[in-house]
């Protein structure tokens, strides 16, 4: 995704990011954070929501050796939950390891296949890798991509990664609606994620939804609450507004 989605250089992606993380103001209690929400498309259109997600980290860095991302496969089919074969994930600001052993256990459940060609060619993952290279430094990844799935399963694929681990879920909002559709749109799906009502959640909410859903599942059970940090679209950001992609950022503590 380097020079498409984000900057090709080092130099260029570590200002851009940190460009973006710099005002942002964390959230109280950030350490305690369990799990974000962040959009995943280009920078320039959502990385300044995008920010505001991996910015309420900063606090709690120390404490964070593991990241669960999952998100939607767009490009290749998966049947179920797709994890890699490949033992790293490259962006320009370097390689970070992919935790084998995490994904071991994962790998041993219904309906989770290993496949390297759907994480190939997706951003939804790669993007949110430089914000996490910024803000943590090290720290091991475990990448899922969620294809033809269920929020349960998706939930289940979650449980054995919990303890001790930082989930990620990256998804965009609504997709081409026009501006005032859009953030219609949008505040029903923002108050549908911090309701904890994943039922109501469907694939013209977030392209991310079954990713969603299952974090609430978790969420609702481990007592965890949804705290809005952003929500806009590209309307707002960098594009026209009559066809518009929505962005929210969430952070759970």
């Amino acid at each position: 995704m380097s020079g498409r989605f984000y900057a090709g250089s080092r130099e260029a992606l570590q200002r851009d990011v940190r460009g973006l993380l710099q005002p942002v103001e964390p959230m109280a209690h950030a350490a305690a954070a369990r799990a974000a929400i962040a959009p995943h498309a280009g920078y320039i259109y959502s990385g300044v929501v995008a920010a505001h997600a991996f910015a309420t980290l900063r606090e709690g860095a120390p404490d964070i050796a593991r990241v669960v991302v999952i998100g939607p496969a767009h490009y290749v089919p998966v049947d179920g939950i797709a994890i890699p074969r490949a033992d790293a994930f490259e962006t320009p600001l370097g390689r970070v390891s992919v935790d084998r052993e995490a994904l071991a256990t994962v790998g041993e459940l219904p309906g989770v296949i290993a496949a390297d060609a759907p994480h190939a060619p997706e951003h939804a993952l790669e993007v949110e890798l430089p914000f996490l290279q910024t803000v943590l430094g090290a720290f091991s990844l475990v990448p899922l991509l969620v294809g033809d799935a269920t929020p349960d399963a998706v939930a289940q694929a979650l449980d054995p990664l919990w303890d001790g681990a930082l989930i990620v879920v990256s998804s965009d909002l609504s997709h081409y609606l026009d501006y005032e559709a859009a953030m219609r749109r949008d505040a029903m799906t923002a108050a549908a994620i911090e309701r904890h009502d994943f039922a109501a959640l469907g694939p013209g909410d977030a392209c991310g939804f079954l990713a969603v859903a299952g974090l609430l599942k978790h969420a609702e059970r481990r007592g965890l609450k949804a705290r809005r940090l952003a929500l806009c679209n590209s309307g707002d950001t960098a594009g026209p507004r009559d066809r518009v992609v929505g962005y929210g950022a969430w952070a759970f503590a």
